[in-house]
């Protein structure tokens, strides 16, 4: 992590034109947020998901007189704060180790739209939802970090708020409601501003009630990743922050649980 950190900070501070050799200059004038939720019983799963578990094997002195705690845990890929490989919905897709640490990191964006999403739990993002912001904001550069805020992340800890319903298995997959990015949303972004990752702060960049999950499937195949279930994303401005987006390493993994960082400048 420290590694991906410095690397992350030195690609910054070159496109800011700050000295290659002082990226504790340009951390000073800015700050970090973590965007990730814990991880523990009550994270938000696939209704058809097992949950996460978090089991002790030891904690407490031992019989040599100190103490030790180790603790294993189980977990599907896609779930809470994660990451999403090409590999998820594309045959033959790139895998987490395949993901290079310069699509990573880079640049990021905040599309604000809660008060779509207020008035209506099934709202898919447009193009049109990227070109007002462009009127105000400039063009999405090239190779930026789209997230895309809903304002559900202010339900995280009702989850029948966040997601629509309480149920699990197929009967809570029918009744999920939540925004997401519309396909056509998709398609544009990659190939009118030809984007390096997507975010959301919902549990799916397909909307809730899709059942052919095209965003996902688009985006994979244009080998585009994505991260789903951002915290505090309210909290991140239009432009100026800089991701640093390190899923766990897992070999032929199709996704993963994911430490979701972002340095924003002070306003």
């Amino acid at each position: 992590m420290k590694k991906l950190l410095f690397f992350a900070l030195l690609i910054f501070s070159v496109s800011c034109n700050q000295p290659q050799n002082d990226p504790a200059r340009m951390l000073a004038s800015g700050s970090w947020l973590d965007l990730t939720w814990d991880f523990d019983a009550s994270t938000v799963y696939w209704p058809t998901d097992d949950p996460f578990k978090h089991d002790t094997v030891s904690c407490g002195i031992n019989a040599k007189g100190y103490f030790y705690s180790s603790f294993k845990y189980s977990a599907e890929e896609h779930g809470g704060t994660h990451f999403d490989a090409p590999l998820h919905f594309a045959q033959g897709g790139r895998s987490i180790e395949q993901i290079t640490t310069d699509e990573l990191t880079g640049r990021a964006i905040v599309i604000d739209i809660s008060q779509q999403s207020a008035q209506n739990r099934d709202y898919m993002i447009t193009p049109d939802d990227f070109l007002k912001w462009e009127k105000t904001n400039g063009t999405i550069p090239d190779k930026s970090i789209v997230l895309l805020y809903t304002g559900f992340g202010n339900y995280w800890n009702d989850h029948e708020k966040y997601t629509g319903t309480t149920k699990s298995g197929t009967a809570g997959v029918e009744e999920l409601h939540f925004p997401g990015l519309g396909p056509d949303g998709a398609s544009w972004l990659v190939k009118e501003r030809k984007i390096k990752a997507v975010g959301i702060d919902t549990p799916s960049i397909d909307y809730g009630q899709s059942k052919d999950f095209q965003t996902h499937r688009f985006l994979c195949a244009n080998n585009v990743t994505a991260y789903e279930n951002i915290a505090h994303l309210d909290q991140v401005p239009a432009k100026g922050s800089y991701i640093v987006a390190a899923p766990m390493k897992i070999k032929g993994g199709s996704g993963s649980p994911l430490r979701l960082l972002a340095w924003v400048p002070v306003k």
